[in-house]
């Protein structure tokens, strides 16, 4: 297994991390090569003189040490959002959550008369009055079974899940959208 290299807290690392540039990147800024970055950062070698200057006009925008981290959102420099894209996913959303609704609905009326089922026979079960009814009831109590199985339980949190899903990104759309183009 390789050994993990300890991050380097040389100006340059600093400078690369806060700009999130390479090495090739802040050597074509310096003009110098990648390897020489890299050496400075390890510590092996130092800039030239006057080769530093232009790192020194970056490592002027890093926030100071003791500074707070800076709370802005960077959404926050955006210009306002085009609104025909956010309409068309609001209008997918609420068009996909519709679908759900339906779907969860079918599905929550289904466990409902599963369970009246399961609540229902097994007095019907004791009382029944020949073998065909029996075996009858007996039908009833297997699709019961079935309609209130694991792999039903997991379909319903899932379309739940989803459905909350939908609905959460069809608020959020709604709410970067000016009030009258809310659909």
């Amino acid at each position: 297994m390789g050994r993990r290299s300890i991050p380097s807290k040389s100006l340059a690392a600093t400078v690369r991390r806060y700009f999130d540039l390479t090495q090739t990147e802040l050597g074509q800024y310096l003009k110098l090569t990648r390897g020489q970055i890299a050496h400075v950062e390890a510590g092996r070698h130092l800039f030239a003189s006057g080769t530093e200057l232009p790192l020194f006009a970056l490592a002027a925008h890093l926030p100071a040490p003791t500074a707070p981290p800076d709370p802005d959102d960077p959404a926050a420099h955006l210009a306002l959002p085009d609104a025909a894209p956010l309409q068309a996913r609001l209008a997918q959303c609420q068009h996909q959550a519709r679908q759900l609704r339906r779907e969860l609905q079918a599905l929550t009326q289904q466990l409902t008369i599963a369970r009246r089922w399961q609540q229902a026979l097994p007095p019907l079960l004791a009382q029944a009055p020949d073998a065909p009814a029996r075996a009858w009831l007996l039908r009833r109590q297997e699709q019961a079974a079935a309609d209130l199985d694991g792999e039903t339980a997991a379909r319903y949190h899932l379309l739940r899940l989803r459905l909350g899903a939908l609905d959460a990104e069809a608020t959020a759309l709604a709410a970067l959208l000016p009030a009258g183009q809310r659909g």
